[in-house]
This record gives C-alpha cells, sequence and structure tokens, in this order.
C-alpha cells in the first residue's frame, strides 16, 4: 500500500515544485561530462516537468523528445496504478 501511495503522491509533488526547479546545477550526464557533447535525452527531465507545467516553449527548448516521453511516462503510471490496484482487490 505505501507504493501506491507513492505513486499517487509523486504527480502531485511534480505540480507543487517550481517550474524552474530542475533548471539550475552541474549537468551529470556523462556525455556532457566527458566530451562536452549534450546527447539526446539531456534536457528531458527539465522538459518534462516544465511540460507538466504546461511551459511549452521552454519544453521545447530543453528537448523535443519531451512530448514524447511525458505521454508514455504516463501511460506507464497509469498502467502500474492499475496494476496494483488489481492486486489489492484480489487480496482477502
Amino acid at each position: 500500500k505505501i507504493y501506491l501511495w507513492l505513486l499517487l503522491i509523486a504527480p502531485v509533488v511534480l505540480l507543487l515544485l517550481p517550474i524552474d526547479f530542475f533548471d539550475g546545477g552541474q549537468s551529470i550526464c556523462v556525455s556532457t561530462l566527458l566530451f562536452d557533447q549534450e546527447c539526446y535525452g539531456c534536457g528531458i527531465t527539465r522538459g518534462v516537468h516544465h511540460l507538466i507545467h504546461l511551459d511549452f516553449n521552454a519544453a521545447d527548448e530543453y528537448n523535443k523528445l519531451s512530448f514524447l516521453v511525458l505521454p508514455v511516462m504516463i501511460y506507464i503510471w497509469v498502467m502500474e496504478l492499475w496494476r496494483i490496484r488489481r492486486i489489492l482487490k484480489n487480496q482477502p
């Protein structure tokens, strides 16, 4: 049941975080650190976070793949909630 609560609380936390929460700080991407070259994943976290806050321009600037990643993440999240619901429903 704790896992279910964490799944339910995570989106609320992301909505409550300020829109620029992930914008600053040092990059932890290996490609950026070793080769000073951004990879296809660079900016996904920031882009998705801006999409959650409906800031489409910033999301597009950080990483255009954010528009693909967020719907996939939502789908996986819903499927996981559904799976947990079935498990809890079948318990005595």
